[in-house]
């Protein structure tokens, strides 16, 4: 078991320095950032080969935003992706990037996207049957929406109108628990800055 989180340590780290060490470009309206990944990195509803890639902020809606992740190229489009804010007294310089603990042998998953000089984080939101595995490896809370949900993520959407989207928006979320349990968003995630930032 030790073995394991070693190991997990080791590529946690690996994809953070390439995530990090990658030469960046970001733009503050929709956050534009690009990522370098030296492994497989799994999103909600899609799992990414090593490669250069391109998040952006499609829109926001308070406390819940949709994030989409294309080529380096901004050509093709492989996730439109559901998040929630979690937020921070203190924002980061730098772009970073969390992962969940994984089972091993599988890619990283993406748990959250915080860009430069923002309180809040993107928080993914993975289909529950996944956040609960993710939840109890991790032993922390993922936040989750329903598990046919999961579809949406790799539809074309050009728009926060697009019926992919609307339905992200409006899926009914949860928070999954190490311990198995289900409880509201709310109860588990910080939605709002804090000191009112």
């Amino acid at each position: 078991m030790k073995t394991i989180r070693i190991v997990m340590l080791a590529f946690f780290v690996a994809c953070v320095a390439a995530a990090l060490g990658s030469p960046a470009r970001a733009d503050e309206h929709d956050k534009l950032t690009i990522f370098t990944f030296s492994q497989p990195v799994e999103l909600p509803g899609v799992t990414l080969p090593a490669g250069t890639y391109a998040f952006r902020l499609l829109d926001s809606f308070g406390d819940r935003n949709i994030v989409q992740v294309f080529d380096k190229d901004q050509t093709h489009l492989y996730a439109t992706i559901l998040t929630i804010s979690d937020c921070r007294d203190q924002p980061p310089d730098k772009t970073l990037v969390r992962f969940s603990e994984t089972a091993a042998g599988g890619p990283a998953a993406l748990k959250e996207w915080i860009y430069p000089g923002d309180n809040c984080g993107q928080e993914f939101v993975y289909p529950k049957n996944r956040a609960v595995e993710l939840a109890k490896a991790s032993n922390q809370a993922v936040p989750s929406m329903p598990t046919n949900m999961s579809s949406e993520v790799t539809k074309p959407a050009k728009s926060s109108s697009d019926a992919s989207v609307t339905a992200m928006r409006n899926a009914q979320l949860k928070a999954q628990q190490a311990n198995g349990q289900e409880t509201e968003v709310g109860d588990s995630f910080n939605n709002k800055p804090k000191n009112g930032k």
